[in-house]
């Protein structure tokens, strides 16, 4: 489980702005409050990896410059439509950079890699084409939906990419039976042995 939660923590951090404005506009709290909290929310997540002396992911950056934009675009028009949108932004740049063939591999363990490619490179296509679809979805209901977009962006991310999670594990580790280890080479030169 922590190691579930290493990968999604920078994409939690990243969205962090955008469910602090989601939470306090679920609560009735006015709209300029609400994007003023989330641009405060955004602007911390920055400052606390600056502060900590690490390097700021392009994707934080981007984050920032689409919270800052849509927060001022919040204020002036007092429309909070700017700031729904924004995870539209986001999850179609997560898409178009999951596109690359073969991105998933890197998380199965070299020993299984070979096993399973076909089904990660399947699947990273797959996570692609979801986020683009959340990123259509977040635009509809942002836009012509407004009042529902606080249960939406608390439900649909996490359940998608939930249901996502699970058949890819469970399609992978079908195949990692279908696929039997091969043996070793040192397996199959005892076994020699002990047929003689």
């Amino acid at each position: 489980m922590s190691r579930i939660l290493r990968v999604a923590w920078p994409v939690m951090l990243d969205t962090l702005g955008v469910l602090v404005f989601a939470v306090l506009m679920a609560l009735n709290v006015d709209v300029r409050i609400a994007t003023l909290a989330g641009l405060v929310v955004a602007l911390a997540v920055v400052g606390r990896e600056i502060a900590h002396r690490r390097r700021v992911a392009v994707l934080q950056w981007i984050s920032l410059a689409s919270v800052v934009v849509s927060s001022i675009a919040t204020w002036v028009t007092s429309d909070p439509r700017f700031v729904m949108a924004k995870p539209s932004i986001l999850f179609l740049v997560i898409g178009v950079v999951m596109l690359r063939g073969g991105w998933m591999n890197r998380y199965v363990p070299p020993g299984i890699a070979p096993r399973v490619q076909p089904e990660m490179t399947f699947f990273g296509y797959a996570w692609a084409v979801l986020m683009m679809v959340s990123a259509a979805l977040n635009a509809v209901v942002a836009i012509w939906h407004p009042a529902s977009w606080p249960a939406f962006i608390a439900i649909y991310p996490a359940v998608s990419k939930g249901v996502l999670f699970c058949v890819q594990y469970g399609v992978v580790k079908a195949a990692l039976r279908r696929r039997p280890a091969p043996a070793s080479s040192d397996e199959a030169a005892l076994d020699g042995q002990a047929a003689l």
